[in-house]
């Protein structure tokens, strides 16, 4: 699988999650995908449990992807996962094997105020200065 096509796939993966689309969203996984998530010490085996444990969440989510990048077998997707309205900044490392997902990694971050110290040295990230 050439990287348009796997970048492709990763677009219709992610629009898949916003829309919870369940079955969509997890065309991109292998049978045996394993999908870790460090920060809970949780690991997830397969693609109907990794399926399930995203069906049996309640809250409403939303996925604003921020950058893919990668090639060959890894991909990392920066986003926005928000949680009832609660933004969570979120990386997902995806590794490939024969076109599909075998492993995924989702780091979260929550917001927090910049801190003032550093005010000179920054500007936001949309541009604009601090000062």
């Amino acid at each position: 699988m050439d990287d348009r096509t796997v970048r492709m796939a990763l677009e219709r993966h992610w629009e898949a999650s916003d829309a919870s689309d369940f079955e969509r969203e997890h065309d991109i996984y292998r049978d045996d995908a394993v999908l870790d998530y460090p920060q809970s010490g949780e690991r997830i085996r397969g693609r109907r449990n990794i399926q399930q444990s995203r069906m049996v969440q309640p809250n409403k989510k939303r996925f604003t992807i921020q950058r893919i990048i990668g090639a060959g077998d890894l991909w990392v997707t920066e986003f926005v996962l928000t949680y009832d309205g609660v933004p969570s900044y979120t990386v997902s490392i995806m590794e490939f094997r024969d076109g599909q997902v075998v492993h995924e990694t989702q780091y979260f971050a929550d917001r927090f105020e910049p801190s003032p110290t550093r005010a000179h040295l920054v500007e936001h990230a949309d541009g604009t200065s601090s000062r």
